[in-house]
């Protein structure tokens, strides 16, 4: 036996010596190789293939598709398995199959967001085929008896701003916002912007607002006729979803320095009203809560829709904290009629939304097929939105329409937003569709449009973006859920579709009759400034204030 060995060799040379041997005896080749199984999307299967080749430089890789795996696992025969990733998905895979069975324990297990994780008997890995996102995996409720991996942080201190001087005699009203509502990037910073502003006109104002961790924000506009601006930074809440009585999204904005500052600002300041901007913020107290969307109604539609325990339990969940913090208020501001009727409340007050329409002025059309979609992704609903239209509604026209293009306004930090809400790490790519990110004046998008359109399956409040393409004077196609609460006439100022099929008919049916567009353009913008001026809202908003004051 020692004469199979040299002297002059080390211990690691005599045990791949050793492995070589028994691994030939095997029939196998001793070196592992790495087969990264592309059971999913095949775009998002080739990045993983790539990022796994990065992370194992010095191995032999293959890349199993259903195409090349009857021929590859033949050749597979005579390597070892040292690592399988493999692409999770909902439904059943053949090639997921065959990964679990030549190599159970090597499991490198990949979701649609391009997260990985190493798949054992346990909890974690259980969650992960699941879908559940990798940061939250190991997050424990508050309750939980073991030591927790991450807990909440609720940052302390404030930032004041000084801004325009107060006016002798004036009396000083405050509002409370989930964020700096400026840039006027999404529908709630709009109207909370334009409703500061005319307050002003008769109040001192002073804006309290979470910034998220690390952003200055612009306040500077907001100072023009904000007397003082007050921001705390938003906690970061590091709890499961699931696990508490009170929706996620109220726990997100659980601030004692937000608490201090209200107080503190009670006396500094003086103000006599306070107006909370959002259900989420509703435990913070006040004589105001502005409802931009019946939560509670916003969930029902979800859990009515997916069916699932989760949605019916956030549904529950928001019903129950809703209607008991609705009680808590002098007065409740909702959009609509219609969402008077929802919170039941006596004092339910409509204070709708608006449109600058000196900003939004009409300009000609120009001939083409151009849709235009805007919508935040930062609110769930127009993740929900894009992707049942992209994945419904475009392909009925794509193929019927060859020039046709969509723009999607996604707003700021699209992605981040995107990748929470749904299961890929970005929209999937199609030359004719443009997904931009924040856009700083969006008038030349509604210029270059010819079809607006409004894809919304859920929604509670009233779109912005209607008001906008309203007083543009670009038809608009939505859903029922879309255009709720303007008043707006299927067939004459806007047209409605709530199947796949019908909003699809409504685009092409639009895009093929310049002279029907520019009709219904043209009642739509009538019926905008009519109704929907920020100058008459914004008289609602102080009469509403004047009225608490006396």
């Amino acid at each position: 036996m020692s004469g199979w060995f040299s002297s002059a060799e080390t211990g690691t040379q005599v045990k791949q010596r050793i492995k070589r041997w028994i691994f030939g005896l095997l029939g196998k080749d001793p070196d592992a190789v790495v087969v990264t199984f592309a059971s999913g999307d095949g775009e998002i299967c080739r990045r993983m293939a790539e990022e796994v080749r990065r992370l194992v430089p010095d191995r032999r890789h293959f890349v199993a598709t259903e195409e090349n795996w009857p021929d590859l696992r033949q050749e597979l025969r005579r390597y070892r398995i040292g690592l399988a990733p493999v692409m999770l998905g909902r439904e059943g895979s053949a090639l997921r199959r065959a990964a679990w069975l030549l190599a159970p324990r090597k499991i490198l297990a990949y979701n649609s967001r391009l997260e990985r994780h190493h798949l054992r008997l346990d909890l974690a890995s259980f969650l992960f085929w699941r879908g559940v996102p990798l940061d939250r995996i190991y997050l424990r409720p508050r309750w939980w008896p073991w030591p927790k991996r991450e807990r909440s942080v609720a940052p302390e201190g404030r930032v004041v701003i000084e801004g325009r001087p107060c006016a002798e005699g004036r009396r000083r009203v405050a509002v409370l916002s989930p964020y700096l509502p400026y840039p006027l990037s999404h529908g709630g910073a709009v109207r909370i912007y334009h409703l500061l502003r005319e307050m002003a006109r008769e109040f001192d104002v002073e804006l309290l607002a979470f910034r998220a961790a690390g952003e200055a924000g612009d306040a500077g506009p907001l100072a023009e006729f904000c007397a003082r601006i007050v921001l705390v930074e938003q906690p970061r809440y590091r709890e499961p979803r699931w696990s508490t009585w009170k929706p996620p999204e109220v726990h997100e904005f659980e601030s004692p320095a937000m608490r201090r500052a209200i107080a503190e600002e009670r006396r500094a300041f003086g103000f006599e009203v306070l107006q909370v901007e959002y259900t989420a913020l509703a435990e913070y107290g006040g004589d105001v809560l502005v409802e931009h969307d019946v939560t509670f109604d916003l969930f029902g539609q979800i859990a009515r829709r997916e069916r699932t325990l989760a949605a019916r339990w956030d549904a529950f969940r928001w019903r129950r904290f809703e209607q008991r913090a609705l009680g808590r208020y002098r007065r409740v501001v909702v959009m609509s009629k219609k969402d008077a009727e929802l919170v039941g409340s006596a004092g339910a007050v409509a204070i709708e939304n608006g449109v600058d329409l000196a900003r939004f002025q009409p300009e000609a059309e120009r001939a083409g097929e151009r849709l235009l979609f805007i919508g935040s992704f930062r609110h769930f609903p127009n993740v929900t939105a894009f992707r049942w239209f992209t994945e419904q509604v475009w392909p009925r026209l794509r193929a019927r329409f060859p020039e046709m293009t969509l723009t999607v306004v996604a707003g700021p930090d699209h992605l981040t937003y995107w990748r929470a809400f749904s299961e890929t790490p970005e929209p999937a790519v199609d030359a004719r569709v443009r997904v931009l990110g924040f856009v700083a004046d969006v008038r030349p998008l509604y210029v270059e449009a010819n079809v607006v359109v409004v894809p919304t399956p859920v929604s509670a409040g009233t779109n912005l973006k209607v008001l906008e393409a309203m007083a543009m004077e670009r038809a608009v196609v939505s859903t029922t859920p879309g255009c709720a609460g303007l008043g707006l006439v299927d067939g004459e100022s806007v047209r409605v579709g709530d199947t796949a099929e019908a909003f699809a008919a409504g685009v092409a049916e639009l895009a093929a009759d310049a002279e029907r567009r520019r009709r219904m353009a043209r009642a739509a913008r009538a019926h905008a400034e009519q109704y929907f001026g920020w100058e008459a809202i914004g008289a609602k908003q102080r009469s509403l204030l004047v009225s608490l004051v006396k």
